[in-house]
C-alpha cells in the first residue's frame, strides 16, 4: 500500500449548463423513452458511453439531416439556427439544452450584427459554440484562436471582440491590450463564463499543495485542455487521464499528497471513481 493523502478540489465537476443538458436527458431516458443527442452532449467519452448504455444514441449533423419524427436533444452549447429549421420540417422533437449564458451570447451578437459592426470572436473555429453563435450572424464573425493568428494589415480600426464562454480571461484582455496598442479601437463583449474563468486561480492555489495532480477529462475537451497546461504549470507533476485504467502507479510515491482535479465536462463520479482508485494503491 502507498497509503496516499487523496483530496478532490471543490470545484471539479459538471458547470450548470451540461448538468441541466444531463438532466434534461436523464428525464427522458428514464421514462424509457428514445432520445438522441446532436454531437456529444459532453465531451467526455465516459459520460456519453453511460447515456447510451441508458439508451440515448449521438447522432452526426448529417444523420440529423435525415431524422424524421424523432425526439433531439440540443446540447449546452447552443445550436444555429438552421438546426431548429431542420427538425421544424422534419417534425422532430426538440429538447433545447441550451445553455442560457450562451443564448443570452446568441442575442448579444445578433443585435451586433444588425448594428453592421465588425465582429471577431477569441475561440475554437469548429468548436459547436462557435458554429452557433456564428450561425447566428450567417457566419460573418471572424474566428481566431490567438493574437498571432491575426492579420494587423487587414483588420478593420474598430472591431467588436467577443469571446467562447470557456477562453481564459486572461487571454482575452492581453488581446484586446495588444489591439488597443495597434490604435484598434474595440469595444468588448466579455462573455467568458465566471463559472469557468474564476477556477483558474483556485486551480492554482489547490495544485500547489500536492505532491502530485491527476487532472481529469476527455481528451476533446477544450476546456479539460485549457485547465490541465493551468495546473502543470503550478505543478509539473501533473498527470493527464480519461479514464482510471489510464492511471500508473509508478507516478506516485510513499505517503505522497495527491490531488485530483478536473474540466467542466468531467462528471463527478469519474473523479470518485479515480480517487477510489488511488486510496486502494
Amino acid at each position: 500500500m502507498l497509503n496516499l493523502v487523496v483530496e478532490i478540489e471543490p470545484n471539479s465537476g459538471f458547470c450548470f449548463g451540461v448538468k441541466n443538458a444531463i438532466k434534461k436527458a436523464e428525464e427522458i431516458l428514464n421514462l424509457g423513452e428514445e432520445l438522441y443527442s446532436l454531437g456529444e452532449i459532453v465531451h467526455n467519452d465516459q459520460e456519453i458511453k453511460r447515456l447510451e448504455e441508458k439508451g440515448m444514441k449521438t447522432i452526426s449533423y448529417a444523420e440529423f439531416e435525415k431524422l424524421q419524427n424523432k425526439t433531439i436533444l440540443f446540447r449546452a452549447h447552443g445550436e444555429p439556427p438552421e438546426s431548429y429549421k431542420i427538425a421544424k420540417n422534419n417534425h422532430v422533437t426538440v429538447i433545447d439544452a441550451s445553455c442560457p449564458i450562451i443564448l443570452k451570447l446568441q442575442e448579444k451578437i445578433s443585435r451586433s450584427f444588425l448594428q453592421h459592426e465588425n465582429i471577431y470572436i477569441f475561440g475554437v473555429p469548429n468548436h459547436p459554440e462557435i458554429i452557433g453563435l456564428n450561425g447566428k450572424i450567417n457566419n460573418s464573425a471572424v474566428v481566431f484562436e490567438k493574437y498571432e493568428d491575426l492579420d494587423l494589415n487587414k483588420l478593420p480600426k474598430k472591431i467588436t471582440l467577443y469571446s467562447q464562454t470557456t477562453k481564459s480571461l486572461k487571454q482575452f484582455y492581453a488581446i484586446i491590450k495588444e489591439l488597443r496598442e495597434h490604435d484598434i479601437t474595440v469595444k468588448i463583449v466579455d462573455s467568458i463564463c465566471r463559472q469557468v474563468s474564476n477556477r483558474e486561480q483556485d486551480l492554482r492555489e489547490f495544485c500547489r499543495r500536492f505532491d502530485t495532480i491527476v487532472f481529469v477529462a476527455g481528451t476533446n475537451s477544450s476546456n479539460g485542455k485549457q485547465l490541465y497546461e493551468i495546473c502543470r504549470q503550478e505543478n509539473p507533476d501533473t498527470n493527464f487521464v480519461s479514464t482510471v485504467n489510464e492511471i500508473k502507479p509508478v507516478w506516485f510515491r510513499l505517503n505522497e499528497r495527491v490531488g485530483i482535479c478536473g474540466a467542466t465536462s468531467t462528471p463527478l463520479w469519474l473523479i470518485q471513481d479515480v480517487k477510489n482508485y488511488l486510496l486502494a494503491l
